[in-house]
């Protein structure tokens, strides 16, 4: 590897591919980036049978104990060999999780790199959906103001109800905008991409704040890494700090649009947004997961930072939930039924089914409760009589995706709308 950086083989697993994937699951969380091209339609998620003592060691690694706990009672319920499992468990209770964050692979040249992308001085379109954020969507419009990019074009797409055409008076920059009158997300930011003139596609929110350099970082983390997309920070707290694990540069695991640069390429050539997800859950994380397949390369910037300030009222929050796994009621499909037509799509059904006994319990805890310990073991305790009606909430939305795997994406190209 470059610049002296090297990732030690763990000599604790006992199969010599084990280690070798550990070894490049360090490295791509520690921030290796290859230059080289990614291969087309990796299908990084085809099974591999292993030692079972290897799979507790990797788990206790790189998550917390609940999971290596969760992973056990999940399997000995579905009747794997208790003796392979328990042995596997408790040789692996030692295994202190790391950090990647301490280990991290130092690219040296980004801070004195002068980007000849940004000297050619690209058109910049970005895109903004709203709805019924008007006194937050000013300040975004004040921020981009101030950028030390100039070569720029803003689109709003308003949503809002009542409509306010003068907010987008006196502004002194290039401003589109136009009302659309279906409160659809997905809508929204196809249509503007459609519009935009700009090589280089900036997607954002309506509720978020950025440095003057926001669009320049974006800008040359794409040429530094001769990269596609550059996905961008988010935290939610004016300076707090970026977590550890989003602090430096790595391949992105995943697609934040309310904070990324894609080259106009990437819509060329695999379309736009699916609107199967319309006012629901995890579209961006599709298209995230869509380009990587056609083999673009989405690095995660810790520079190109925003302040997501999550307001409660008005933009996806009105129309759909918090979470693709906490819908807004009890009687609501769970997970909401786009998350289900997203891993049935590309997983398949059977992991799937694992992705709902993983992620659906845990889910049950309030949104705002989900990092209280306390609490969210109270609330678990409230499973057996909670069951029946979780139960059936995963039948509403199994059936729903199910509707939506027949019906099949919904996916426009680039100039077809």
């Amino acid at each position: 590897m470059k610049e002296g950086y090297k990732v030690e083989m763990d000599l604790g697993y006992i199969n010599e591919y084990s280690r070798k994937l550990d070894q490049a699951w360090n490295a791509f969380h520690a921030g290796y980036i290859s230059h080289q091209s990614i291969c087309k339609g990796m299908n990084v998620w085809k099974p591999v049978t292993l030692p079972v003592q290897d799979e507790y060691r990797f788990i206790k690694k790189n998550f917390s104990s609940f999971w290596s706990f969760y992973v056990l009672c999940f399997r000995l319920i579905t009747f794997h060999s208790p003796f392979a499992e328990v042995t596997g468990f408790w040789r692996a209770r030692k295994v202190a999780r790391i950090d990647h964050s301490k280990n991290q692979f130092q690219h040296h040249g980004y801070k004195t790199f002068e980007s000849p992308l940004i000297k050619s001085n690209p058109l910049v379109s970005i895109i903004i959906p709203t709805l019924n954020r008007y006194p937050y969507l000013e300040d975004v419009l004040r921020d981009i103001s101030t950028q030390t990019y100039k070569n720029f074009e803003v689109t709003v797409v308003d949503q809002s109800e009542p409509y306010q055409e003068s907010f987008y008076q006196g502004w002194n920059f290039s401003l589109h905008y136009w009302y659309q009158e279906e409160k659809a997300l997905w809508r929204a930011r196809n249509s503007a991409i459609q519009t935009a003139k700009g090589k280089y596609i900036l997607l954002y929110d309506d509720d978020s704040l950025v440095e003057p350099d926001w669009i320049e970082q974006h800008l040359k983390t794409l040429d530094y890494f001769n990269a596609d997309l550059s996905s961008g920070v988010s935290i939610s707290t004016m300076g707090a700090k970026v977590p550890a694990h989003y602090a430096y540069f790595r391949w992105s695991d995943q697609l934040d649009t309310g904070n990324v640069l894609i080259k106009r390429e990437v819509f060329e050539q695999i379309g736009l947004f699916d609107r199967q997800f319309e006012k629901q859950r995890m579209g961006d994380g599709e298209y995230g997961l869509r380009a990587y397949l056609a083999g673009f390369r989405n690095i995660s910037n810790p520079f190109a930072k925003r302040i997501h300030l999550k307001i409660e009222s008005g933009g996806l929050r009105q129309m759909g939930s918090w979470d693709g796994f906490r819908p807004k009621s009890l009687f609501s499909p769970r997970p909401v039924p786009s998350v289900l037509y997203f891993y049935r799509r590309y997983f398949g059904v059977k992991a799937s089914l694992l992705v709902i006994l993983t992620s659906v319990l845990p889910s049950i805890v309030p949104y705002r409760l989900k990092h209280n310990q306390v609490l969210s073991l109270l609330t678990f305790m409230l499973i057996p009589i909670l069951l029946p009606m979780i139960v059936i909430q995963v039948l509403r939305s199994w059936h729903a995706s199910s509707r939506k795997i027949k019906q099949g994406a919904i996916i426009s190209n680039l100039n077809s709308l």
